[in-house]
């Protein structure tokens, strides 16, 4: 992901000023998300990059923790291999991980939440001879908050089937992303939805962006709902204009506005360690980290129960 600083409309406060007249947000397991960040973005997995030994260690890892959760795979394996052509033409492997919580309703009807496990790998020393970017809050945040709300709602089937994908090769140009929307493991038209999570484990300001309202105005009541119970100042903006301003294709969710899917994705503004060895664990702002992957789950909850209007906008688009 890559974004800039701007101050756009704040749509939310933290939940206190609401508690009194709003449902509680999803509980996830705070330890176990915190503690799942720190092994993901430790220096074993040399920073993950996609086609490397450290992204399969990082995919081995992943795997076991979906296996804990007791998700199904979305197709034959959760794995669902993708090759592209790197700099120079050579051929790069990349691996994306993919379970299902079937809907109770609507089981045919998709939603996507997805967050990229990859990130850059070893490179040149930076910050004290370090060369391991780990990707603590890129996206190891994401990828973990994921996880998190893929076990929520294995405890909570929701009422529309959700498929959880995380994706590889984000980082080389959304190439998982762009792989799954074209092979999917169910019909595309099945799919009404993308929720995408992107570097949500830190923000000095407390804030968390909520982009996509823009372009698909059908999820601004859903995200507005959110922001009001948010544990975090949730914000609605980069998602109109030119520019590094505009992330609608500055990560996996462009593969799925490409193909006129409703989207949102959740991420924070750049900080001081982003694509540097020193985006590190230590770095992390647990209490934020928490609250944001439950505001996350929230908006996943909202979207799922609101799934009809978003499936009349999808019909629409696909419409000749």
């Amino acid at each position: 992901m890559r974004a800039v600083s701007l101050s756009l409309c704040l749509l939310g406060a933290p939940a206190a000023a609401h508690a009194q007249r709003t449902p509680a947000l999803p509980a996830l397991d705070s330890a176990r998300l915190v503690a799942d960040l720190s092994a993901l973005s430790a220096d074993s997995m040399e920073g993950r990059r996609v086609g490397t030994p450290g992204g399969a260690r990082a995919r081995a890892w992943l795997q076991r923790a979906i296996s804990r959760i007791g998700l199904v795979p979305a197709a034959d394996s959760f794995a669902q291999p993708f090759t592209f052509s790197g700099r120079g033409g050579a051929a790069t492997n990349g691996v994306n991980m993919v379970a299902i919580v079937r809907g109770t309703a609507h089981p045919d009807r998709y939603i996507v939440a997805s967050a990229h496990y990859d990130h850059v790998g070893v490179r040149a020393p930076g910050v004290n001879g370090d060369t391991i970017y780990n990707g603590a809050d890129d996206n190891a945040s994401g990828t973990t908050a994921l996880l998190a709300i893929a076990a929520w709602a294995k405890a909570h089937p929701p009422e529309n089937s959700i498929i959880f994908a995380w994706f590889d090769g984000e980082e080389a140009g959304e190439r998982g992303a762009r792989a799954f929307v074209e092979h999917p493991p169910v019909p595309l038209e099945k799919i009404m939805a993308n929720v995408n999570l992107d570097m949500v484990g830190r923000n000095v300001k407390g804030e968390l962006y909520a982009a996509g309202a823009t372009p698909f105005p059908v999820m601004r009541p859903l995200v507005e709902a959110t922001a009001k119970v948010a544990e975090v100042k949730l914000l609605l903006g980069h998602d109109s204009g030119v520019g590094q301003n505009n992330w609608t294709n500055q990560s996996d969710q462009g593969a799925f506005n490409d193909k006129k899917i409703p989207w949102v994705y959740f991420g924070v503004e750049d900080h001081p360690d982003y694509h540097k060895p020193s985006d590190e664990f230590s770095r992390i702002e647990p209490a934020f980290f928490v609250r944001a992957a439950r505001t996350v789950a929230d908006f996943v909850r909202r979207l799922d129960a609101g799934l009809d209007g978003v499936a009349a906008v999808r019909a629409a688009a696909k419409a000749p």
